[in-house]
C-alpha cells in the first residue's frame, strides 16, 4: 500500500465512512461569482467549473482577482453575489474549517515554536484524531514530501524550500479533497522553484485531490496545470490547457501575457471568407480567422519568426508573410539569439532564432517572415 493510501486510511478510520479517501476529490463550480468592496468590483461574473482531481491554475497579474477568487473558495472572503459550490453543494454559509480544504501560503505560516512533526500534527489534533493514528499520519506526510529526517527540527532550522515542503505536508496530512495554494513558491529562487514544481506535480498525481494554484508566473502555470484560467481586471479572459492558451489565444491579453509574442496591429483591408488582409503601417499582412471590427491584431510567437539579412529581392512591399524591419538589439542566449526589431507600424517585435542569425546587429536592416498558419488573428484592445 502506498504512503498516501495509508494516510487516507488512517483518516477514514478516525472519521468514519464519510471521510476522505484517495481519489474522492471534489469539484468546484462558480456561477456568476462576484466580489465588491463598496462600488468597486474586484471579481466580476466568474463562471468556472473545476473538475474533481484537476490541477487548475489561476494565472494573472497582480490585482487581477485571482487571489480574491481563491479566498472565496476557501471561505476567507465572502462573495457579494453569485453561487459557489463544492461537490455540488453551496458553501455560502459553510465556515472555512468545515469545507474540507487545505491551504498553502507563500509565507509558509508555520508555528515557529513547534517542531516539524508538531506543525504537521496540528490540524490532526484540531480534528481530534487519536494520538496513535496521528503519529502514523504525520510519518506518512513527511515521507510524501521526503522530509522524514527533519521531523525534530524547528522551522528556523530549515531552508525556505524545506519550510514550504512542511507547509505542504501539513495541508495534506488529513487528505483534504481540495488543496488551495496561493503563490507558494514566489519567495524561492528559480532553481528551487523548478524542483518544487516537479514535487508538487508528483504529489498531486499521488493524492488525487483537486488542486487550485495561484501564480503570476507563466512558466510555472504551464509546467504544473491541467488547465489554466487567465485572470485580468476581475474577469476570466480564457480557460484552457497550456497548449490551447499559447497556440490559440482568444484575446490579445492572453496572447501577450502567456509567453512572448510579436504583435502587428492594423486595420482590415479586405475579407474573403476566413481570409483577411490587414494593413499594418506600410505592410499588407495576411491571416485567417473571423473577428469583429476593423481594428485587429496579428500575433506571432517569436520562435515562429525568421529574421534574415535584407537583400534587394526582399525589399519589395510585403504581400503577406514578410515585412522589412530594423534590428534594434541582438542578445545571445546560448542556444539561440533574441532580436528586438522595429516593425512597419513603429512598434517593436521579438524574434527568437538559431545562432545562424548572429550576424545581424543593432541598426541593421532585415527581413522578417513567417508562415501564415502560425499567425493568430485577434480583436485589437
Amino acid at each position: 500500500m502506498s504512503n498516501t493510501s495509508v494516510t487516507a486510511s488512517a483518516v477514514a478510520d478516525a472519521h468514519g465512512a464519510d471521510a476522505v479517501r484517495p481519489g474522492a476529490s471534489k469539484g468546484i463550480t462558480m456561477l456568476g461569482l462576484e466580489k465588491k468592496y463598496g462600488s468597486t468590483a474586484v471579481v466580476r461574473s466568474i463562471d468556472l467549473d473545476i473538475r474533481p482531481g484537476e490541477f487548475m491554475t489561476f494565472l494573472g497579474p497582480s490585482g487581477s482577482g485571482k487571489t480574491t477568487t481563491l479566498n472565496m473558495i476557501a471561505g476567507f472572503t465572502s462573495s457579494t453575489s453569485g453561487r459557489l459550490e463544492i461537490d455540488g453543494r453551496s458553501v455560502a454559509n459553510v465556515p472555512p474549517h468545515k469545507r474540507d480544504i487545505g491551504m498553502v501560503f507563500q509565507s509558509y505560516a508555520l508555528f515557529p515554536h513547534m517542531s516539524v512533526s508538531a506543525n504537521i500534527e496540528f490540524p490532526l489534533r484540531r480534528r481530534r484524531i487519536p494520538k496513535a493514528k496521528r503519529a502514523s499520519m504525520v510519518h506518512d506526510a513527511l515521507e510524501m514530501v521526503r522530509m522524514t529526517e527533519y521531523k525534530d527540527r524547528l522551522p528556523s532550522e530549515l531552508s525556505g524550500g524545506q519550510q514550504q515542503r512542511i507547509a505542504l505536508a501539513r495541508a495534506l496530512v488529513y487528505q483534504p479533497q481540495v488543496l488551495l495554494m496561493d503563490e507558494p513558491l514566489g519567495a524561492l529562487d528559480k532553481k528551487l522553484r523548478d524542483w518544487l514544481q516537479s514535487e508538487i506535480k508528483r504529489i498531486h498525481q499521488e493524492v488525487g485531490s483537486t488542486f487550485v494554484y495561484v501564480t503570476h508566473d507563466q512558466e510555472e502555470a504551464l509546467s504544473l496545470s491541467d488547465r489554466i484560467a487567465v485572470f485580468n481586471n476581475g474577469i476570466i479572459e480564457q480557460v484552457g490547457t497550456g497548449e490551447e492558451l499559447y497556440e490559440r489565444p482568444q484575446t490579445l491579453f492572453v496572447g501577450t501575457f502567456l509567453g512572448e509574442s510579436t504583435v502587428f496591429r492594423g486595420t482590415v483591408a479586405s475579407r474573403e471568407g476566413d481570409r483577411v488582409e490587414v494593413q499594418s503601417g506600410s505592410a499588407r499582412l495576411r491571416a485567417r480567422g473571423t473577428v469583429p471590427g476593423d481594428e485587429v491584431a496579428i500575433l506571432v510567437r517569436p520562435e515562429n519568426l525568421q529574421l534574415l539579412p535584407a537583400s534587394p529581392e526582399r525589399s519589395a512591399p510585403s504581400t503577406g508573410d514578410g515585412v522589412a524591419v530594423t534590428v534594434l538589439s541582438a542578445t545571445y542566449l546560448g542556444s539561440a539569439w533574441r532580436h528586438t526589431v522595429r516593425l512597419p507600424d513603429g512598434s517593436t517585435g521579438l524574434v527568437r532564432g538559431p545562432r545562424s542569425s548572429e550576424s545581424l546587429e543593432a541598426g541593421d536592416p532585415a527581413w522578417l517572415e513567417w508562415n501564415t498558419a502560425d499567425a493568430v488573428l485577434l480583436p485589437a484592445d
